[in-house]
């Protein structure tokens, strides 16, 4: 599935990965493949992704910028502030107001 994270002044990740795990308002929830559509609120936490086949692109806060990788089964994690994502087509946005890599 394709997710995009966008803060109000970047994006932080662009790319396909195989699952990801979000801090839902309500508690914690795993996005797979051909999820049915949803639209839900997002409280601070983490944000736990695995990366699938292809190239995607990151932001490097070392680098200032973005990054491009095409390494498959990775982990990323980010921690976000509060947000929203929606899933629709195998496409998840999410919209949040901060991001930050984990380390």
């Amino acid at each position: 599935m394709k997710i995009s994270i966008l803060t109000p002044d970047r994006t932080i990740f662009q790319g396909n990965v195989t699952k990801v795990a979000l801090p839902g308002t309500d508690g914690s929830f795993q996005l797979l493949d051909n999820h049915a559509p949803l639209v839900s609120s997002l409280t601070e936490g983490r944000v736990t992704m695995v990366t699938a086949a292809g190239e995607y692109s990151y932001y490097d806060e070392d680098a200032k910028g973005m990054t491009k990788d095409s390494t498959a089964n990775r982990s990323l994690t980010f921690t976000i502030d509060r947000g929203f994502v929606e899933v629709l087509n195998n496409e998840v946005n999410l919209l949040v107001q901060g991001a930050r890599n984990m380390r």
